[in-house]
């Protein structure tokens, strides 16, 4: 595709290019200067609520780059990604202060934010300026995002399915555990008021009972103890109905759902009832700080999951590099610097020169391309359809329990049939308790029984009086 490119510009403009080799020879310009650089900004929490994640796309990203300049050298293409990572913290107004920054840097192309909220904020900046940005996690809706129109998101791309999806999964994940009543926390910025107001109509489908939500601030606070008095009076009205084991906590929050539950006394109904948390928590690895709690609450939570061809070469390479497996925001981001690279490659090559209005045209179609691996390489993260928001329309949801301090699948959401399909046991089977089968009696023993009795009481009476 880029080879037939090429040939038609050198064939248009046979006279500047010897012109420009001729004068590159002369100046002593170098190979690796010659290439033309695609700068990609990576926006990413490094050290707020969810640094595990955050680390992992910037691991993702670093081998995406290597993998991608391998590419364009293998293909005789003179271009070279350079990443630019930013820190965040899931910070909305740190999140458009790194924009500006990187923008005043030249950097045009960026793979995240991460959260919802972040990209809600610099929404208004990137489309004045005309900054493509790919975020591998956001998943509110676009309503939620501050979007009614999909040419008011014509920048903004996302490789993620939505919290629509999620929430539908969670639903049922609850349903199947025999879940009656729920307490609902969530972090109150667009992502978890996006979550909360899709998750209470599902859950109201399966008739489950929906306490009234309990909002904490974001950034979140230090200390949660007002809001888990709410959290611990609203579980203990339920109680007077139903079991403990009916009876849930559900966060859609960060990895600062694990400060919450830290704080959490010994005896609160709290540690009595099923926990269940979302793909802000999924595979965290601040569970080891409090994985006594957690595996006591016996917490479950959901995560988009997707797999594509190269995902165990993928994986093999972290596992290499950074002695961990992907996650699948990780993989998202890996796809989406490929199709950034490769689009602004087109792009160029068609028009001789970067163009924002062509990137966003075409990205779509790159997108479509690049997963039916017409590039000659293959997804991480599964196959990507794109809907009229340029959002992730569909994909299912796997969801993780902590075991023995550490995360274990215990089953997948599919999103063609609305079911799960579980690999561990939904609920503990419990241990039958064995009563003894009395043997019966033969006919006419009570009779005789009855004649032994008289006998006896009749002996012992006659000892007494002698």
């Amino acid at each position: 595709m880029y080879s037939t490119m090429r040939a038609e510009v050198v064939k248009k403009a046979p006279g500047i290019i010897l012109l420009g080799v001729i004068l590159l020879a002369l100046c002593g310009v170098s190979a690796a200067e010659e290439k033309k650089e695609i700068s990609i900004g990576v926006l990413v929490d490094l050290s707020g609520p969810l640094t595990t994640y955050g680390k992992d796309i910037s691991n993702s990203l670093t081998i995406a780059a290597e993998e991608i300049n391998n590419y364009f050298e293998e293909k005789g293409l003179d271009y070279n990604v350079k990443l630019y990572v930013e820190d965040t913290k899931v910070d909305p107004k740190v999140a458009l202060d790194k924009v500006m920054a990187l923008h005043g840097r030249g950097v045009e192309l960026i793979v995240g934010p991460m959260g919802s909220g972040e990209v809600k904020n610099v929404l208004g900046y990137v489309t004045a300026n005309k900054i493509i940005i790919i975020s591998p996690s956001s998943t509110a809706s676009p309503e939620l995002i501050g979007v009614t129109k999909p040419e008011e998101k014509k920048y903004i791309f996302r490789f993620v399915a939505l919290d629509p999806y999620q929430t539908k999964a969670i639903a049922k994940e609850i349903s199947d555990l025999e879940i009656k009543a729920v307490s609902i926390a969530y972090l109150g910025n667009a992502w978890g008021k996006g979550l909360k107001e899709s998750a209470v109509p599902e859950l109201e489908k399966y008739g489950i009972e929906v306490a009234e939500a309990v909002e904490y601030p974001d950034p979140p606070p230090a200390d949660f103890s007002p809001y888990i008095a709410t959290i611990e009076r609203q579980l203990n009205e339920f109680h007077k109905k139903y079991r403990w084991g009916e009876i849930a906590v559900v966060t859609f929050s960060y990895e600062e759902t694990y400060t919450m539950l830290s704080q959490v006394k010994e005896d609160s109904p709290m540690l009595k009832v099923i926990w269940i948390g979302c793909d802000g928590t999924a595979k965290s690895d601040k569970i080891s700080e409090i994985c006594d709690r957690a595996s006591k609450a016996k917490f479950y939570s959901t995560i988009f999951e997707s797999r594509g061809n190269a995902f165990d070469k993928f994986n093999e390479t972290m596992f290499e590099r950074f002695k961990k497996a992907p996650h699948q925001y990780g993989m998202n981001a890996y796809d989406a610097a490929w199709v950034l690279a490769l689009s602004y490659a087109e792009v160029y090559e068609r028009l001789g020169k970067y163009d924002a209005d062509e990137m966003a045209k075409i990205i779509p179609e790159v997108t479509k391309n690049y997963s039916e691996g017409e590039y000659e390489v293959e997804t991480v993260s599964g196959y990507i359809e794109l809907d009229e928001f340029n959002d992730r329309a569909s994909g299912d949801y796997a969801i993780y329990y902590v075991k023995e301090c550490s995360w274990d699948k215990a089953g997948v959401w599919r999103y063609e049939t609305g079911e799960i399909e579980w690999l561990v046991p939904v609920l503990p089977t419990p241990t039958p308790i064995l009563t003894p089968t009395p043997t019966p009696a033969p006919p006419g023993f009570e009779a005789l029984l009855a004649v032994i009795v008289i006998a006896l009481v009749a002996y012992l009476l006659k000892r007494r009086c002698s």
